[in-house]
Formats: C-alpha cells, sequence, structure tokens
C-alpha cells in the first residue's frame, strides 16, 4: 500500500493539548451558535476597530519531545553552585513525597482559591497547618495564609502598623541590619503613602515617639543576633509598634518575637523544603496579636462548622479588604502562596518539631565548625555568636577568595569591600566546608565534626512549638502520602472537573510545561547568583519578554511583580514616576469604572493617587458621557484611567479607543488591566489600541496554575516612553524602587508561561483565543431558555465569559446564588464567579481547555439547577426543603433516616453529576456566620472535632 499523508493540520496538532474541543466538536458548536464559521463568529464578536493586523508569528509551535529536549538545553546555561549567599535565600530539601505528592500533583496545583469552602476542604486544612506552625514558631496568636514574598511582607507589615498603631507619628524605622531587598520594598511602598523612613541602629538611632513602628531583622542579614525586647518596650510607651522579620528555622532554636512584646512578626518560609527558584515562588508569613487581626491583609483560614454541626474549615474575616474599602484600602493583595504555604506547612507535619530542631542544629554546628576552622587560620569573623550566617574580614583578599570559592563552585556574599557573607543552610555537606576552607587557605579535615554551639544563652528558645497532635503523627512515608492523598481528596481541582470561573481562567496547565520546575538547573539558583550563572534564566526572561511584547503591542516588559495585584501596583508606580520625571507630580487623578476589579482603586490609593469613580450604563460599558466630563475636571491633574478590557462584563466594548484618547487629550495614562487577556491574544492588541501600560496575567492567560490560591505572576508590559520607569532592585539598579523582593519575582514559574508559548506558537495562541470566545458563546446559547444573559456586544455575542442571571429564581423561589453554587458541587462543578460584578449573578468563563463533553455536562447541571427552581416556584417543591437548599449534600447522606420530600438520588445524583466517578462534598453547607463569631485560625485540639460531631 503506497504511503499517503494524513490530512491533519499541524497547528491542530500541536495545540490539541491545551485546545479541549475538537475540530468535529467545534463545527457543532459553531451550529448551535448560528456561526458560519469560527473567524465568523470572532468579526462578530470583537470590533474591526480594535483588532490587530499583524498575525501572531513567533516560531512554529514545538511538540513535547522537541519542547522539552530545548528546554534542557537552555537549562545547562544555568550553572549549580552550592549557594552560600544567604541574604534571605536558602538551599533547603525538598522531601521527596512532597515533591510528587503536592508540587508535581494536579490535585494541587490545579485548585482554585478556597473561596467555595465545601469542595476546599483538603487545602484548607493544609493551609490550617501553615497558620498553626506560623503562631507556635512566633507564638503570636493569629497568622494568615501566607504572603507573596518577604520583601513585600515586610511592607504590609508597615503598611498595617500604620493603620492600627495610637500615634499620629508618620516615622517609620528600619533596622539597618534588615535584608537590603525589604528595606528597598518598604521604601518604595512608603514612598507614595507619605511615611518617613528612617534606616539605622536600632541601638543609637531609634527614637521611638517619632515613629509609629519599627522593623528588626531576626537574624540580621550579616548573622547578627539582638534581643530586641528593649527596643519593643520603648516603642509600646510610645503607642508605636514593634515588627520582627524572623527566619523560621532559627526560631525552632531562638526566642520567639512574642516573647521579646513584638506586635507584628513576617518572614519567608521558604527554607522549610520550598526550592530557591531563582527567587520564588515562596511562601511569605505574617502573624500578629489577636488584637490587630481585622487589620491583617491577605487572607485567614478559620474553622467553622457545617450543617450537620460537623467542624469545617473556611476563610475568615472577610480578609480581601480591598473588595470592601476599594479605594479606601491599603493593601492589594489578593494572591497569597498557598501552594508554597502547603508545602511548607507539609514540611513541618513531615518533620514534627524535633525533626525541625535537629536540622536547625546541624545547621549552626556546620556554621560553627566553619567559623572555627576560620579562626583557628587567623581570621576575624563576626558576629560572636550567630544562627547559621557570618561575616569574614578579608580585606585586600576578597576578590580572590571569592574567586576562589567560585572556582569550587561556591557562590558567597560581597559585603563592603574588605568583607565575605557565608550563610550555611541544610544542604550544606561537610565536603562542601572543605571547599570553602581551600578558598580560604585552609586543609582541614571535616571528620572531626561535633556540636558545638554560639548562641547567645539569653537568646535560646525555651517555650514548645508544634505540639499539636497534626505535627506528632507517624511520619512514615506511608502515612504522609495518605495523609496528604486524603487532603486532596476533600477538593475539587481542574483534575476532577471544569472549574467555569469568569475573569480567571483556569486552564490547562500541561504536565510537560511543569515539569521544568522542578529540574535543579532551575529550582536550586540562587536569585542574587552571578549574573554568568543565571544565563539560562535570562535567555528565559529575554525571550518571553519579547513574546509578550508581540502579543500585547508594548515595547518592554518588568518579570518582576509575582501576583496579579502586584503587577496593577507597579504599573501605577510606573505612571507616577514618569508623571514625576516630567515635572508633573501634581498628577494625582485615577478615573476608575464601577465596574472594575476591586483591587484596582486598592493598587491607586497605595501608589498616592486620588480615585475617581466613572459611572457605567446599563449595559455595562464605561459611561463615555461621565468619563469625558471627569477626565475634563481632573484637567492637569489627571495622571492614569484604569480599564479592563474586554469589560468585567464581558464584552468588547466599542468606545475602548475613545476613552483612550480622551485619557491622552488631558495628560493622563492608560492602564489596561490585563485580566481578560484570554480574550485578546493574537485578536487584540492594548498597546495598539491605546493602552500605555498592563499587567498580564501569567497564571490565568499564560498556563501558570492557580494553586489553590497562589502562585501567581503579574508582569507589566509598557510603551517606550514608560520603559526607563519600570521597576528596579538593589541587584541590578534602575530609576524606580523594587516591588517585589527579587529582581525577576517568581523565576522559576516564568518557565511554565515560556514553554506555554513555544509550545503553542503564535497560530495556537491565537486559536486558543478563538476557541474560549466560541466556547462562552456556545454556554450562553445553550443556557439562554433558563437564564437571561446579562450582557452582549452589538451583534449579540459575548467575549469569552458570559454572565447569568440567578436573580429572578430568589424572587420567584426564594433561592440565591449561594444556593445555585452549592448545588453545582452536587453536580460535580466548583461555581463560576458568585455577585460579581453584578451581585446575584455568575460569570462563567469556560476556558479554550474544556472538551464538548465537559461543556456540555456544565450546561445540563446549570439548566438542571433552573428547572429546580422552577419546580419550586411553582409549588412542585418544598420552599425550604429541597435539594437547593439543602446542597451540598454528602456521602453520609446516602445512609440513615430519609426525611426530605426529594428522593436520595434526585438529592445525591443529579443529572450532570458522574455515577462511577461521583466527587462527595465533604462537608454540608459551611456556617460562615459561626465561624466569625466563633474565630479559630489554628489547628483545633481534637476534642473540639469530637464534641461537634456529638
Amino acid at each position: 500500500m503506497p504511503f499517503t499523508p494524513t490530512d491533519y493540520d499541524p497547528y491542530d496538532f500541536a495545540n490539541r493539548r491545551h485546545i479541549g474541543p475538537s475540530p468535529e466538536e467545534m463545527a457543532l458548536m459553531l451550529e448551535a451558535v448560528g456561526a458560519d464559521s469560527l473567524d465568523a463568529l470572532i468579526d462578530e464578536t470583537v470590533p474591526a476597530s480594535i483588532r490587530t493586523t499583524d498575525p501572531l508569528d513567533f516560531g512554529a509551535p514545538k511538540s513535547e519531545r522537541e519542547l522539552t529536549w530545548f528546554l534542557r538545553q537552555i537549562a545547562k546555561k544555568n550553572t549549580v553552585n552550592s549557594s552560600m549567599i544567604g541574604q534571605g535565600f536558602y538551599g533547603t530539601v525538598t522531601p521527596p513525597a512532597i515533591q510528587r505528592n503536592i508540587l508535581e500533583n494536579p490535585a494541587w496545583y490545579t485548585a482554585y482559591t478556597p473561596y467555595q469552602p465545601e469542595i476546599s476542604q483538603g487545602r484548607l486544612e493544609a493551609l490550617l497547618n501553615f497558620q498553626t506552625m506560623v503562631c507556635d514558631l512566633t507564638g503570636l496568636e493569629i497568622a494568615n495564609a501566607s504572603l507573596l514574598d518577604e520583601g513585600t511582607a515586610c511592607a504590609e507589615a508597615m503598611a498595617m502598623a500604620e493603620r492600627v498603631a495610637k500615634t499620629k507619628a508618620k516615622g517609620f524605622f528600619i533596622d539597618q541590619n534588615c535584608h537590603p531587598q525589604n528595606i528597598a520594598v518598604m521604601k518604595t511602598r512608603a514612598e507614595p503613602l507619605g511615611y518617613e523612613v528612617i534606616v539605622g541602629d536600632p541601638a543609637t538611632d531609634l527614637v521611638p515617639d517619632q515613629v509609629f513602628a519599627a522593623i528588626f531583622q531576626y537574624p540580621g542579614t550579616y548573622g547578627g543576633l539582638t534581643d530586641f525586647t528593649a527596643q519593643i518596650d520603648a516603642l509600646h510607651s510610645a503607642n508605636a509598634l514593634g515588627i520582627v522579620v524572623a527566619d523560621p528555622m532559627a526560631l525552632t532554636l531562638l526566642k520567639e518575637p512574642a516573647a521579646m512584646g513584638a506586635d507584628i512578626a513576617v518572614g519567608n518560609t521558604q527554607r522549610f523544603g520550598v526550592p530557591l527558584g531563582g527567587g520564588g515562588p515562596h511562601a511569605a508569613y505574617m502573624a500578629c496579636r489577636d488584637a490587630y487581626k481585622r487589620s491583617m491583609p491577605g487572607r485567614i483560614v478559620g474553622v467553622s462548622v457545617d450543617s450537620h454541626g460537623t467542624p469545617a474549615y473556611r476563610l475568615s474575616l472577610q480578609t480581601r479588604e480591598q473588595h470592601i474599602r476599594r479605594e479606601k484600602a491599603t493593601s492589594n493583595v489578593c494572591t497569597a502562596q498557598a501552594l508554597l504555604a502547603v508545602m511548607a506547612g507539609m514540611y513541618a507535619v513531615f518533620h514534627g518539631p524535633k525533626g525541625l530542631k535537629a536540622i536547625a542544629q546541624r545547621i549552626h554546628a556546620v556554621a560553627v565548625q566553619f567559623v572555627e576552622g576560620l579562626e583557628s587560620a587567623g581570621f576575624a569573623v563576626e558576629p560572636e555568636n550567630f544562627f547559621d550566617t557570618v561575616t569574614v574580614e578579608v580585606g585586600p583578599m576578597q576578590g580572590v577568595i571569592y574567586q576562589a570559592a567560585l572556582d569550587r563552585k561556591i557562590n558567597l556574599r560581597k559585603v563592603g569591600a574588605s568583607k565575605l557573607g557565608i550563610a550555611v543552610d541544610e544542604t550544606t555537606r561537610g565536603e562542601t566546608i572543605e571547599r570553602l576552607w581551600e578558598a580560604f587557605g585552609i586543609t582541614r579535615s571535616f571528620d572531626d565534626y561535633h556540636h558545638a554551639y554560639r548562641l547567645p544563652e539569653d537568646l535560646v528558645r525555651v517555650s514548645d512549638y508544634l505540639t499539636h497532635p497534626i505535627f506528632q503523627m507517624n511520619r512514615a512515608e506511608t502515612e504522609m502520602m495518605r495523609y496528604m492523598r486524603r487532603l486532596s481528596d476533600r477538593d475539587l481541582a481542574l483534575d476532577r472537573a471544569m472549574i467555569p470561573l469568569g475573569s480567571c481562567t483556569m486552564k490547562l496547565n500541561a504536565a510537560v510545561e511543569m515539569a521544568p520546575i522542578t529540574w535543579p538547573e532551575f529550582s536550586a539558583i540562587h536569585p542574587f547568583a552571578p549574573a554568568d550563572q543565571r544565563e539560562g534564566y535570562q535567555e528565559l526572561v529575554d525571550d518571553l519578554s519579547r513574546i509578550l511584547c508581540m502579543v500585547t503591542g508594548y515595547d518592554a516588559m518588568s518579570m518582576q511583580p509575582n501576583s496579579g495585584a502586584q503587577g496593577e501596583y507597579a504599573g501605577l508606580l510606573t505612571i507616577m514616576a514618569y508623571h514625576k520625571a516630567n515635572g508633573d507630580a501634581h498628577r494625582k487623578v485615577c478615573l476608575i469604572p464601577t465596574s472594575a476589579h476591586g483591587t484596582n482603586p486598592a493598587s491607586a490609593q497605595m501608589c498616592g493617587m486620588k480615585v475617581v469613580v466613572v459611572k457605567s450604563l446599563e449595559n455595562g460599558d464605561i459611561d463615555l458621557e461621565d468619563f469625558r466630563t471627569k477626565a475634563e475636571a481632573a484637567g492637569d491633574d489627571l495622571a492614569a484611567c484604569m480599564i479592563t478590557y474586554p469589560s468585567t462584563h464581558g464584552v468588547f466594548e466599542e468606545t475602548v479607543r475613545e476613552v483612550c484618547a480622551i485619557t491622552h487629550r488631558y495628560g493622563g495614562q492608560v492602564y489596561l488591566d490585563g485580566a481578560n487577556l484570554n480574550a485578546l491574544v493574537g485578536l487584540v492588541k492594548p498597546g495598539e489600541i491605546g493602552a500605555d501600560v498592563s499587567h498580564l496575567n501569567l497564571h490565568k492567560t499564560f498556563a501558570i496554575p492557580h494553586g489553590g490560591g497562589g502562585p501567581g505572576m503579574g508582569p507589566i508590559g509598557v510603551k517606550s516612553h514608560l520603559a526607563p520607569y519600570l521597576p528596579g532592585h538593589p541587584e541590578t539598579g534602575g530609576q524606580t524602587g523594587p516591588v517585589t523582593s527579587t529582581p525577576w519575582g517568581s523565576a522559576s514559574i516564568l518557565v511554565i508561561s515560556w514553554a506555554y508559548c513555544l509550545a503553542m506558537g503564535g497560530a495556537g495562541l491565537t486559536q486558543a483565543t478563538k476557541v474560549a470566545i466560541l466556547s462562552a458563546n456556545y454556554i450562553a446559547s445553550q443556557l439562554k431558555d433558563h437564564y437571561d444573559v446579562l450582557f452582549k456586544g452589538r451583534s449579540g455575542r459575548v467575549a469569552h465569559e458570559c454572565i447569568l442571571d440567578t436573580r429572578p429564581f430568589a424572587d420567584s423561589a426564594g433561592v440565591t446564588v449561594d444556593d445555585v453554587a452549592k448545588r453545582l458541587m452536587d453536580h460535580g462543578f466548583h461555581a463560576p464567579t458568585m455577585s460579581w460584578p453584578v451581585a446575584g449573578t455568575l460569570m462563567v468563563e469556560p476556558t479554550e481547555s474544556e472538551t464538548k463533553a465537559e461543556l456540555d455536562r456544565f450546561i445540563t447541571a446549570m439548566a438542571a439547577i433552573a428547572e429546580e427552581a422552577q419546580a419550586i416556584a411553582k409549588g412542585e417543591m418544598d420552599r425550604d426543603n429541597n435539594p437547593l437548599k439543602n446542597a451540598p449534600h454528602t456521602v453520609a447522606s446516602l445512609v440513615g433516616d430519609w426525611d426530605r420530600p426529594y428522593s436520595r438520588e434526585a438529592g445525591c445524583f443529579p443529572a450532570a453529576s458522574f455515577r462511577v466517578d461521583k466527587y462527595w462534598p465533604p462537608v454540608g453547607r459551611v456556617d460562615n456566620v459561626f465561624g466569625d463569631r466563633h474565630l479559630v485560625c489554628t489547628c483545633p485540639p481534637l476534642s473540639d472535632y469530637m464534641d461537634a460531631a456529638e
């Protein structure tokens, strides 16, 4: 038989991993929505006036084998040395059980933020473990479920302290021994807020009545150990607060911050099993006194009960304050580092208090032995007492010894012109110390290793920690594996079903793109390693920047922001720096539509801007007349406008170019929120339609997973006139201060987005956008007889998401949007975005990743729920005792008495649920009010579970 080439589109072959519907399924979907072709649908949906004329072309898509080979070649350009730089980043050992069962497990990394607690119990328990660990180690009463990184945690603590301190002072004191990047990030945050930053020696330069708070590093960046009790007592006498930046590993041996009187403690849990990764992602922590809990930024996991009285976890205290206080907010934190917090918490569970203490003791003992070797050779070492870090005076030999260490594959830190900083960590081996001694000209064997101590007696910890039974469990790997599996089984993530969340773009995170993050060449690189050791990273960043500039129409990118909210902040700071450089520092007004994300006004406020709200029309569009009037009123004071495109209502507004033109007419800059970029890639370039800056949610459009609420990345793209004002960094320079601890933010996960782009190619990315729009229109068309679709474009099309109105059910049947969301769990789905941007509605974004079969299953579920609501309205179902009000139904519903007026089958096995692979929510509906009235944010004792079950 002669060879016959297959008639198969190579782009389709390369991209089918990401694009769910097959060509045959797309044809059926197009028929259902009444479009002749996919391109015809796009022409009806996206205004011709904003369409780009340049197709995306940055090379042919790579197959999985080609991609893996290519990434291996790039990885080889990074050099993995033994890093002894310290400065807040340390080598660590990720237990293989945690790497395999959490970091590399889609059940953990594809989950969404746990706003629906009934289907997030596993993640919530793991985060509660993290909070308990932080509270125990710091000695403080309450902790949040992680922050982005140590530098921004310091900045959040500063703003929080100003909020709660009972003093009118505007000064903020920073210990000169804080890590340089922490100081720089705090200075960046303080300037637009009007805080006076004072950096100095806490022993001599701190004047308590001139500050609202002071922050101290413990241990200091050069290794010093100081008891800050006296300084904090003096601050309290002046109604100011004390903040301690504490290394959690050191806290297993050293006096805890609470014992010094600290009001707030922050730090980084990176060395609890989370790889260096070129700087991230890592989970920072924050803990505080109970009195300040309602002012704490970020998310807090608490314990409540469900409808059966069973203990259940939930997010507590409405801590996403930017969604409540908007322009009055002092924080725009909406992204934690949940996946990494889970890892750090599991590291503590895995090792337990004795294991953690043993690791810390070994780190310290190795450091002591190294120092003894130096001192025996006549070197002067500071400080006398230390945990893991010392500074060595080497005089004019600094460069020679530094290079000698490099020649032996060891990185050190240069301190001034004549000193070297050395930090020991969990990965430091005796052989490493011997090589380092050689660099100092010392020949000595590590065989005489012994457990000596250089800790000051008055700073040795005497209190217990990690006493809860979860940290005392049998740490056999079998038990650990099963524990992690049990927790993941309590969640619903993308590995089980579609998560149709509007504006959050829960799409495929392909395994081939995820794999490189655990390769040592990417995971074991210190963020401040010499540039020639990070050439692979540099090539990655440069090429990803090139691709993203091509996608967006911008001229430059900063990869520094490690969340979307931080990207907003960085973009607005860039705008303000541009105005200041042009002599327009008076420009402060920022125009923001009422439909904007809650982080938009919060970010503007944090940049010192005055927020002016612009009305929206009934169809969801920006009220152009109101916009024009308010831009004119601002005049020479107009700094910027912030818009989201397509709009938050899921529509391509026709007037976007005019909005940009009006803003520019009055000298303002246009910030275009990149949350909905998944509807633009390959079709519309923000930089071509008048936008000056955007953040890009790499954890949405570019395939980085959400990880249960982080990691995220929010790099910003700018036009050329703004490029000089992008965020700088102490390690790399720049006119503007840094917004995060490292130059490339969470560098290791940039490889995911780069791999995604290389695997898709320009045509593949464009096709993904088109199919995302097709899928949203398919859902809207199939559900239009059951729900009103609130907002549509001129041709009756939606963009990449649609808003379904459930409010009529509340009037006719007493069924709320919450009831619909909980009933979807019985069908095996996560709810769409609830009550935003319109209260009582659901915003649905199916993405391009879902097959027609999964879309149809969701449509079946939503239609069945509408029919149940209609049956209630007609009196065919009881108004208060029905499947919607009682949802979700747990597996316990299958046994025991059944006193409900509908069948078990109707309650437990609704139309779209699987029979064989049925997902069972582990708890019934969680009581939010009870959880806030009885706030418990650490692991409760086991007796509480027994009491609640009785």
